[in-house]
């Protein structure tokens, strides 16, 4: 059993990851960011074989001092706080430079000092901009189309320097789409879920002609452990990805099918991104994680998109899911 620092352990995908590695038998403390509610974000609400058997920190990992105390006695470390959400980085781009490349210097300048033995950086596919090539792989280049795909090739880019420079050993791991129960509505998935959950019909959306790889989370979360768990990993870049493309056109007409409804897609402008900074297309390679990390999605092609859009579907249904989200704006 080792002790792990998961970073962002509050949010979507981090929450889930927290209930898998203390499943595994790991030793896990959760770093959430600190408010005065003394929420745990989606860990409050965490299952009941899970509640209880892991350590919380509450801190801010713009915080050097805090993010040290928070790594002090850990073995490893999975970093997974960041702002993520692309119209708000539109809207405040510092709060992204703060919190996605200092934050991990934080990260990474602790790591280094206390000897870490491991530290899964999270990229975004978000960093290759539109595909220049498909299935994109890892040696694809960067491109900058948001603020915030800016800022985490700056984390990302800031990450690997500390491994290059002193060794720090350092694993980027480069999810594509991932979708679930806990996304927030800032994500089209679950945007369009609840709007047809809440008996919407003139489903409200942004460009639907651009093309995602979509993963289910529990194959994200297999690829972050996959990663921590392989020696072969540091010093690497890795995307998780299903090697699927989908429109997000399509995607709605998927969802409407597995929710039995019939559906009309509104374009609401202030869901569309500046012409220059919609990414357009998104199709990931998968061939290195295959072959470092024995990895590959199990909910991959369009039958593993409907069996995880199933269960996507039925987390939101639960009204007490559901009611936890404001069906009735757009959510940035």
């Amino acid at each position: 059993m080792t002790k792990l620092l998961i970073t962002g352990a509050d949010g979507f995908i981090g929450s889930h990851l927290t209930e898998a590695l203390v499943r595994a038998g790991h030793d896990v403390r959760a770093f959430v960011l600190y408010n005065s509610f003394n929420s745990w974000g989606w860990l409050d609400r965490c299952d009941a074989d899970v509640k209880g058997k892991f350590e919380v920190f509450a801190g801010d990992i713009r915080d050097p001092h805090g993010v040290r105390t928070a790594m002090q006695g850990c073995d490893s470390v999975l970093h997974l706080a960041a702002l993520i959400a692309i119209p708000y980085s539109y809207h405040s781009p510092a709060t992204y430079i703060d919190t996605n490349i200092t934050g991990t210097l934080n990260v990474v300048q602790a790591a280094r000092d206390l000897g870490i033995s491991k530290v899964i950086h999270t990229s975004t596919s978000e960093v290759y901009g539109t595909a220049q090539f498909v299935p994109i792989t890892e040696q694809h280049p960067l491109e900058g189309q948001s603020p915030y795909s800016a800022s985490k090739i700056g984390a990302d880019q800031l990450a690997m320097s500390f491994y290059r420079s002193f060794g720090t050993p350092v694993s980027i791991v480069r999810p594509f789409n991932t979708y679930g129960p806990r996304q927030s509505a800032r994500a089209v998935i679950p945007t369009i879920i609840i709007q047809i959950a809440n008996g919407q019909r003139k489903i409200k959306l942004g460009a639907v002609h651009p093309t995602r790889d979509f993963n289910y989370v529990s194959d994200t979360v297999n690829g972050f452990i996959a990663a921590l768990n392989s020696a072969q990993s540091i010093g690497e870049v890795i995307n998780l990805g299903s090697n699927f493309e989908i429109s997000i056109g399509a995607t709605a007409s998927t969802i409407a099918e597995v929710m039995g409804v019939e559906i009309e897609v509104i374009s609401d402008e202030q869901r569309l991104r500046p012409e220059k900074s919609e990414v357009e297309r998104l199709w990931a390679a998968n061939d290195k994680a295959q072959k470092l990390l024995g990895w590959s999605p199990k909910y991959g092609g369009l039958d593993g998109l409907k069996r995880g859009l199933q269960e996507t579907v039925a987390w939101f249904n639960d009204t007490s899911n559901l009611s936890a989200y404001k069906a009735d704006i757009y959510n940035l």
